[in-house]
């Protein structure tokens, strides 16, 4: 394999809220998991919760 090396200006830069956005819904919500546990374990003293109960509500 190749290795290979680019130089580019940050205007040039691609984005990532595109290539996010790119991604299947699975795999987005993946990587905000991984993102969530990595968090968790670098932060020994936060509890694994939510911190919001959110309830939706239909009008009667």
């Amino acid at each position: 394999m190749e290795k290979v090396l680019r130089i580019v200006s940050l205007k040039e830069q691609p984005s990532d809220y595109r290539y996010w956005l790119s991604r299947p819904v699975s795999e987005r919500l993946d990587a905000v998991e991984a993102l969530r546990r990595q968090y968790l374990e670098f932060n020994r003293g936060v509890e694994p919760r939510l911190q919001r109960v959110c309830r939706v509500v239909k009008p009667a």
